[in-house]
């Protein structure tokens, strides 16, 4: 028995209430800074963005930096709640990351000259701040992730420039030094692995590194020689940065560093509720609104073989994928592993269409209209695509430029779109083919997705050195398929045809590629 659809007019309704939680989740948002004066610039080739309190006179400065894939918009919670406490927090973008067109890295093989590259970054923001009429001599040096490395260095290079140093979740190479560094706050989220706050022992000399655990707190933040670790409750690498539990614990930390007493209930700039309500309402929004998408033909198509016939083409590109590519050269593209992924998704979507092509010379229905169906109408199909890539193009990437990151692709993102695309159409398409259809195997379009998934885990694996970054990327990129695989559902039943949500997807994923890789080159 069919399930009933919802009637037009519940449709507008859910759509009405969804763009209601749009525009309120902006709003509480948008009140974080509205007493802020933003300036966005760049300090030499660095872009960056300063948040100041009211007033003109001098301020204690904190400079935030983003982790790999990162960019400025991601520090904006921690910006935004120590510039509300009265501090001036400037946030940059690294080299090749947001809207800096200067390249990450030449090669991946000179770790030294990515260094020396992104401590360049840092210099321009103290220049930005040394000329700032609000400056003072007050600096804390906050960052995340890959940026924590950097900024270590950076007041290792520059010993009593820097006052208070937080860093969360932080990469730490062997070679940092950390022992004469003044207040040392390190944070991690509890989902994290202790091999990273395992790496914060140098900074306690006078510790057993096997004491080196989180709730140690040593020495004296007035006199400048404190260090403490903190775990950050029910969170990961990422959301680490949003939860209120490590605003506080930044605010308190600079602010006691600095002299600056803190208000016993001071403003946070928390953000993960009104996120969740704004992306939330914008995926409740495309279910809405999927209902208003023109049916380009009368009978679902796509492949519609149950899992006895499809198991192998399921399962064969996934495990041959990694095991073809490995004598494949990287770096022909200017993207940190751009290439590679789009060269995995092209082959992985090849594979799969030899496997369907050779079940349509078994079965001869693979890639056969159902007997009922009326032919394809292609104005509908075209009509269907525009609505569905115009959706979720803007829907998403409007927030996303905004509040999380950089969604403008600049510099030579914009033609790596295109080239990116081919790769993840030829897999999509082939997927979405293969996964759907009337008799369809259940759960086949989630089952595809975590061997995707397992597969590039694989590759990985066998090639450690250099994907070893795609570490990071995976659960990112397992949460766009998550989201992005029901936007393509409610396409593909609305429309009952795949190629809709194949490639408004594939154009989406590349997209995404495209302008949140670093940049590489001379």
């Amino acid at each position: 028995m069919m399930r009933a659809r919802p009637s037009t007019l519940t449709r507008l309704l859910i759509a009405l209430v969804a763009i209601a939680g749009v525009f309120y989740a902006v709003l509480q948002l948008n009140t974080q800074s509205a007493d802020l004066k933003v300036t966005q610039g760049f300090a030499g080739a660095t872009p960056i963005t300063a948040y100041e309190p009211p007033g003109t006179e001098p301020l204690p400065v904190a400079i935030l930096a983003h982790g790999f894939a990162g960019s400025r918009q991601m520090m904006q919670p921690l910006a935004i709640t120590l510039a509300n406490q009265g501090f001036l927090a400037v946030t940059l973008d690294f080299a090749g990351h947001g809207a800096n067109t200067q390249p990450f890295i030449p090669t991946l093989l000179d770790p030294q000259g990515r260094r020396l590259r992104l401590l360049s970054n840092v210099a321009d923001a103290m220049t930005f701040i040394d000329n700032h009429p609000r400056g003072s001599s007050s600096l804390a040096l906050l960052g995340h992730s890959m940026a924590g490395d950097i900024l270590l260095q950076y007041a290792a290079a520059n010993p009593g420039r820097v006052h208070a140093h937080v860093l969360i979740s932080p990469y730490i190479a062997e070679d940092t030094e950390m022992a004469e560094l003044g207040n040392l706050l390190f944070l991690f989220g509890a989902y994290e692995p202790p091999v990273l706050w395992q790496a914060t022992a140098p900074a306690f000399p006078d510790v057993d590194s096997s004491q080196v655990l989180p709730g140690l707190s040593v020495g004296d933040i007035v006199q400048g020689d404190a260090r403490e670790i903190q775990l950050i409750d029910g969170a990961e690498h990422i959301s680490v940065i949003y939860r209120s539990q490590t605003l506080l614990a930044t605010l308190e930390w600079v602010s006691r560093s600095a002299g600056v007493s803190v208000a016993d209930d001071p403003a946070l700039a928390s953000r993960g509720l009104w996120l969740g309500l704004l992306f939330g309402s914008i995926i409740v929004l495309a279910a809405a609104l999927s209902g208003f998408l023109p049916a380009v033909t009368n009978r679902p198509l796509g492949a519609s073989l149950p899992w006895r016939e499809i198991w192998p083409v399921v399962l064969v590109p996934a495990i041959a994928t990694p095991i073809l590519l490995l004598p494949v050269p990287l770096g022909l593209l200017p993207l940190l592993l751009s290439d590679y992924l789009a060269m995995h998704f092209a082959l992985y979507g090849l594979l799969t269409l030899l496997g369907l092509f050779y079940l349509q010379s078994r079965t001869g229905a693979v890639f056969r209209m159902p007997f009922e169906a009326k032919p394809v109408s292609y104005v509908r199909l075209l009509l269907a695509l525009l609505f569905s890539v115009g959706f979720v193009m803007l829907a998403f990437g409007l927030p996303i430029q905004a509040y999380l990151g950089n969604y403008w692709p600049v510099g030579d993102r914009a033609w790596l779109v295109a080239v990116i695309f081919g790769g993840t159409t030829l897999f999509f398409v082939a997927d979405e083919w293969l996964t759907r259809g009337q008799q369809a195997a259940r759960g086949a379009y989630a089952v595809t997705k975590l061997l995707f998934l397992a597969s590039l885990m694989l590759a990985v694996a066998l090639r450690l050195y250099e994907l070893f970054f795609l570490i990071i990327i995976l659960p990112a990129m397992g949460g766009f398929l998550l989201i992005y695989g029901l936007l393509s559902r409610w396409m593909y039943r609305a429309t009952r045809h795949p190629l809709v949500g194949a490639l408004t997807v594939s154009l989406a994923l590349a997209w995404a590629m495209s302008v949140s890789f670093p940049l590489v080159g001379d």
